[in-house]
């Protein structure tokens, strides 16, 4: 049996950068808590985070701050 399940959330080309960005949810089999996988690809290498759900919210919220001052954005 597997120990985990990954489910496909989100995929995006960065087109500045080149890098492909995946959101992954994570089940593990044991049961627990899911996790939230960010994978990072530029070129042959991999960044992989997992990330817990408080840990995943503050770094989205962030992100969300960051992109809405930035000048020229359209509110949301």
């Amino acid at each position: 049996m597997d120990k985990f399940t990954i489910t496909p959330l989100e995929q995006w080309h960065v087109p500045l950068g080149g890098q492909e960005i995946e959101l992954q949810q994570i089940d593990f089999a044991a049961g627990g808590m899911s996790m939230l996988r960010v994978r990072i690809r530029e070129g042959r290498r991999f960044t992989i985070f997992d990330l817990d759900p408080v840990t995943a919210q503050a770094w989205g919220d962030a992100m969300c701050r960051w992109a809405q001052a930035q000048p020229g954005k359209e509110p949301a």
